[in-house]
């Protein structure tokens, strides 16, 4: 039996928000060379956050120093621990520095935001973090942060968190404050035409997952909604040329606007139960954040569905994925099923891998979906799903 197409209706999202990003925003193909020119403003002496190959900054350290600007470099090889937090802010006071640049992907831009933050605040970084801290709010700006993103996935160079590794305690948690967004956020399409087809997809399905996710949650408002809408329909015509021709310049800056577009939204709105279930399972298991998210997205839209016709049919988020639907399949009568559909072949086409890959197995269903029932992302899903609701989810991505 054909399902009919829900009513629109006027007043979908919230009417009371409010948004907040990046001091400045700076994008095109080439903006890197520029650099020095546009942070002059922000310190003498710069920590350069870069990831396991330093000499990736050399163009960037070229551009300080062209501009009178000397700088350090520290490190971050994986996904950022406490401890790299803290072995970064000692760097930085040893070099005197005084502003930070990090040159990388989401996890670069993390460490070097959480960096940032903790140069100029008291006290040890676990006071401040949530869940396993003590949740403290900042006291003081952190000094100026530039994030250039070198992927196009997470959007953290314009979002207020830092996604933090404790292996103690099995779990990322987030350092979070509005005074952590970034001073300036330098988008070059071109750092990403390097990138090789698996870590092209699997951040390219994050940057999608943040697109989609902010659309239907809780906190979705029209502000929020535009950046989602075109940065779906950019991710769409232009994700499988990145990840199988990766010198394709107009599907990579569609790339890099559409995991730009994701920051804003997922930091102005939400996310939902992709990222719910991707903090604890990335802080439990070896798997990458984007590719954590590939694997559940098709799994989560299903099971949201399932439970909006059982449970809040009249819902907004139920319209919604019929208009998601439609920008990814490009049939204007395409059913809200069909967009997980398309999301299931588009992740079948390309080399993404199923989490159980890296160890995920069925004995650790359970604990997974304790902690993913608590995580901060879960609140914003469009719809409450019960524990067995997220266990069977999990377990079509295994």
């Amino acid at each position: 039996m054909t399902e009919h197409r829900p009513p629109a209706r006027r007043f979908e999202t919230n009417m009371n928000f409010e948004f907040a990003t990046a001091t400045r925003i700076i994008f095109g193909a080439g903006a890197l060379q520029h650099t020095g020119a546009n942070v002059k403003g922000c310190g003498r002496h710069a920590l350069v956050v870069t990831g396991g190959n330093p000499a990736r900054a050399e163009k960037l350290l070229a551009s300080l120093a062209a501009a009178g600007l000397s700088s350090a470099t520290f490190s971050v090889p994986g996904e950022p621990e406490l401890a790299t937090v803290e072995n970064g802010v000692a760097r930085a006071k040893s070099e005197n520095c005084d502003f930070v640049i990090s040159l990388g992907g989401g996890s670069v831009i993390d460490a070097g935001k959480a960096i940032a933050a903790m140069i100029t605040n008291d006290g040890a970084l676990l006071d401040y973090l949530e869940i396993i801290g003590g949740g403290q709010t900042l006291k003081k700006r952190p000094a100026p942060f530039i994030a250039i993103p070198t992927t196009a996935g997470t959007g953290a160079e314009v979002t207020r968190n830092a996604v933090l590794a404790s292996p103690a305690h099995q779990v990322k948690v987030s350092l979070r404050s509005p005074l952590m967004l970034p001073s300036i956020a330098l988008v070059d399409p071109e750092l990403t035409y390097d990138l090789p087809p698996a870590l092209t997809a699997s951040t390219g399905l994050d940057a999608l997952t943040q697109l989609i996710e902010p659309y239907v949650c809780l906190r979705a408002n029209p502000m929020t909604d535009n950046f989602c809408l075109e940065g779906i329909q950019r991710a769409t015509r232009s994700l499988r040329d990145a990840v199988f021709n990766g010198q394709n310049q107009a599907a990579r800056e569609d790339m890099a606007l559409a995991s730009l577009f994701g920051g804003l939204a997922l930091a102005n709105a939400g996310l939902g139960a992709v990222h719910g279930f991707a903090g604890p399972i990335g802080g439990m298991f070896p798997a990458p954040h984007g590719a954590v998210c590939a694997a559940l997205l098709p799994h989560v839209m299903a099971a949201n569905l399932r439970a909006l016709r059982e449970r809040d049919k009249n819902s907004y988020a139920f319209r919604r994925y019929y208009r998601i639907a439609t920008l990814l399949t490009g049939n204007p009568n395409a059913t809200a099923d069909a967009g997980a559909e398309w999301i299931q072949k588009l992740i079948a086409d390309l080399p993404v891998p199923k989490l159980g890959a890296y160890g995920i197995r069925e004995e650790h269903v359970a604990d997974i979906v304790t902690k993913a029932a608590n995580a901060s992302s879960m609140k914003a899903n469009p719809i409450v799903l019960t524990p067995g609701e997220l266990a069977a989810t999990l377990r079509l991505a295994l």
